[in-house]
């Protein structure tokens, strides 16, 4: 109740006319941020920094949790209309979103994003706002032991994302690993197949690749199609509203539940991230699911669970950085220096210190998240006529957008080198059927999966002794069982097929 009390008197602060046009140029700044390729959410935050000088410490705040929502959710735009992610959260809503709207759907598919985005991010909020410091005990009991474990339950969902043709899904997965192992090794810091160059000690970042890999080579593709004078027109079907039904809304509340909890769960363990969180919940939706073999072909059910999750995952992360200062993730951390910029201190004693700022933020949160819903649906329409420009006038920008948010990134010619590398392996995946999913997955989980085994083996000395840790083990033998019945699935299914030739 006095939480309750306390958020009540936090919307009224905050129901002034400055700090509601401040939350909605943040949330319009994040959502152009998030739909640009290569402009992330975590990039908008850190120009928006500076101007919250000047300001109050909740107004600041409020600002910066504004732009961080918009962000976010940005990303579903380009990633449904272009087949390009925005942010880093999106992957995952490519793989039907861009289906869709090929089928003429895109309204559609706008409308289910927005609306579960939206839905995604009150859900964790709420879970933020009476549950905190209870999740943030439990955050406390993950080492990287755990983690290690929720990475290679991970890495196990490639078995499912390959089903129908294990040997290409593990193919392509493995390329993903390989290209994780470029660089320096963590914690050690050994080179590892920097072949002698500089750029390469860094490794790959993971925006330029995921850029290459969707963007550019649809980019080919696309422009391969022009060539050949196969060039498909995209229809627009027309809908009321944000397109879906009150039925089909209630037939994705399981859908939308069990990913909201997945993304609000990954968001609180520091360091993993919304494209994971997505990543998840689309393959348990697909694995869940009674007709799975339509995910990958427009099925609005992988839409649903990946921006469910996603945005799940900003409320997740603000439970590490407000109750035990961690960031949770890139954004996270640079709202972490927006406290320390305005005389916070992030930590237990920020609920005793300055509880009004905190329920300010809470506050803020789900009002920017209405402001968020508002605005997309506002302008859903005019997205939608993208689809709309001339290919040949369409393509060239895009590039041009894909190559100043690959150098934006790290501020670096390389990156910009590397979109181009990761768009012809993404071009040789489509013309030899090999699927870009676990390749993505791969090359998301490798490095992190690398790097908490170390740890924990630098923590406890040997990798039997992760055993004992009954959370691991949870996840570990739940990964196994995975993996052996996709397997076997996979070798019923080629019986069947032996039998009826």
């Amino acid at each position: 109740m006095q939480a309750l009390a306390s958020l009540g008197q936090a919307f009224v602060s905050i129901m002034t006319p400055g700090s509601i046009l401040l939350m909605i140029a943040g949330v319009t700044i994040g959502i152009i941020f998030g739909s640009i390729p290569g402009l992330s959410a975590s990039m908008a935050v850190a120009l928006m920094l500076p101007l919250t000088f000047s300001m109050s410490a909740s107004m600041g705040m409020n600002t910066l949790v504004a732009v961080y929502i918009g962000g976010i959710s940005g990303g579903l735009i380009s990633a449904i209309l272009l087949n390009m992610p925005g942010t880093a959260s999106s992957i995952a809503t490519t793989f039907d979103g861009h289906p869709m709207a090929k089928n003429g759907e895109a309204m559609k598919a706008l409308g289910l994003g927005i609306v579960f985005s939206a839905m995604g991010s009150i859900f964790s909020f709420i879970i933020l706002t009476f549950c905190a410091p209870l999740l943030a005990d439990i955050c406390l009991k993950f080492t990287p032991v755990e983690n290690f474990g929720i990475c290679f339950f991970a890495l196990t969902m490639v078995a499912i994302l390959s089903s129908g043709n294990m040997i290409r899904g593990l193919l392509a997965g493995m390329l993903g690993l390989m290209f994780t192992l470029i660089g320096m090794a963590p914690i050690d810091g050994t080179p590892r197949f920097t072949m002698g160059m500089s750029n390469l000690m860094a490794g790959f970042d993971t925006l330029p690749t995921l850029i290459g890999i969707f963007a550019i080579s649809d980019i080919l593709c696309t422009a391969e199609s022009m060539g050949s004078g196969k060039m498909e027109t995209i229809p627009i079907k027309k809908v009321k509203g944000f397109g879906f039904s009150v039925q089909e809304f209630i037939y994705h509340l399981p859908n939308f539940f069990r990913s909201a909890l997945i993304g609000t769960g990954i968001g609180i363990l520091p360091g993993i991230g919304g494209s994971t969180s997505g990543m998840l919940a689309y393959v348990t939706a697909k694995n869940m699911s009674k007709h799975p073999e339509e995910f990958g072909k427009g099925c609005p059910d992988g839409i649903v669970a990946t921006e469910s999750a996603n945005n799940a995952t900003i409320g997740g992360a603000m439970i590490p950085l407000l109750v035990l200062g961690i960031p949770g993730d890139g954004v996270t951390a640079m709202m972490l220096g927006g406290f320390l910029i305005h005389g916070l201190s992030a930590g237990p004693l920020l609920f005793v210190k300055n509880a009004d700022v905190v329920y300010g933020i809470f506050a803020a949160c789900m009002l920017c998240t209405l402001i968020m819903l508002v605005v997309e649906w506002t302008c859903i329409k005019g997205f939608v006529q993208v689809l709309k420009v001339p290919k040949h006038i369409l393509l060239p920008l895009i590039l041009v957008l894909c190559c100043v948010g690959a150098f934006a990134t790290n501020n670096r010619i390389f990156d910009v080198q590397s979109i181009l590398v990761f768009g012809i392996i993404g071009y040789l995946y489509h013309k030899f059927s090999l699927p870009t999913t676990p390749f993505v997955l791969c090359f998301l989980i490798g490095e992190m999966l690398e790097t908490y085994l170390r740890r924990g083996i630098m923590q406890y000395k040997s990798f039997g002794a992760f055993f004992a840790r009954p959370i691991f083990d949870v996840f570990f033998f739940v990964a196994i069982g995975v993996l052996v019945w996709s397997l076997f699935k996979e070798y019923k299914a080629y019986l069947k097929k032996k039998q009826a030739m």
